[in-house]
């Protein structure tokens, strides 16, 4: 699981991340809320090591991301922009992947197919529209198998067809017993896909709690606004 112990994180005088505390569990799908600003992008870039905390501590199963020997063994994630060379063939940038974290060759092609990529995955990626990139970013997720999945407006540029087939693969990982992350803007798409709610403001925690629980009787985007307002 991933655990995060009065994480904060400042630049200069702007405070984007402050003493978040939160522990996201496996069997679940959380779902990772707030208005652009809050601090998401933040929190999961420290998560996975690419920021450092200002203070407080991030553990992945009790371990820093850093300290993991195969990362991608432990940890799938997908973040916003790119993050493939657009020259390169999807089906070279997993295998790249692959063998830089001890992954079996065979699980690239497996990944792909998985995605609805197998068909342009000698093309360059270059080539690729958004949402066969957005497809991609999952598959490289997907590709160590890993216990612990993170994803960051996984459903952008996806049609409807994708956007149900991400969610189901989210809901499964979950029900497999693994641990996934999902942040989204989209609150139809989050009501349909997560357990529970992580409410992110201004970079502090405002919920931590189950989606049924956060919404009551009326919808996720009122009972959102009513605690963000």
């Amino acid at each position: 699981m991933l655990e995060l112990r009065n994480v904060s994180k400042r630049y200069r005088r702007t405070t984007a991340v402050e003493a978040l505390t939160c522990t996201i569990r496996p069997g679940q799908v959380t779902g990772f809320l707030g208005p652009n600003g809050a601090g998401k992008s933040t929190t999961l870039r420290m998560i996975l090591g690419l920021d450092r905390p200002s203070a407080g501590e991030v553990r992945i199963d009790g371990e820093r991301y850093a300290d993991l020997r195969h990362p991608l063994r432990h940890v799938g994630a997908l973040l916003e922009g790119p993050a493939a060379h657009g020259g390169r063939s999807a089906h070279a940038h997993l295998r790249w992947l692959a063998q830089s974290n001890r992954i079996p060759a065979a699980r690239v092609d497996e990944v792909l197919g998985l995605v609805g990529l197998d068909d342009v995955a000698r093309r360059r990626i270059g080539t690729y529209s958004l949402g066969m990139t957005q497809r991609l970013g999952i598959a490289a997720a997907l590709l160590g198998d890993p216990p612990i999945l993170i994803f960051d407006e996984p459903t952008n540029g996806l049609d409807p067809e994708a956007i149900r087939w991400f969610r189901t693969t989210a809901r499964d990982a979950a029900a497999d017993g693994r641990t996934v992350l999902v942040s989204s803007h989209l609150m139809s798409e989050m009501a349909l896909t997560a357990d529970h709610l992580l409410v992110l403001s201004r970079g502090r925690l405002l919920a931590d709690t189950p989606l049924d629980e956060f919404v009551g009787d009326g919808s996720l985007e009122d009972a959102f606004l009513r605690l963000v307002s």
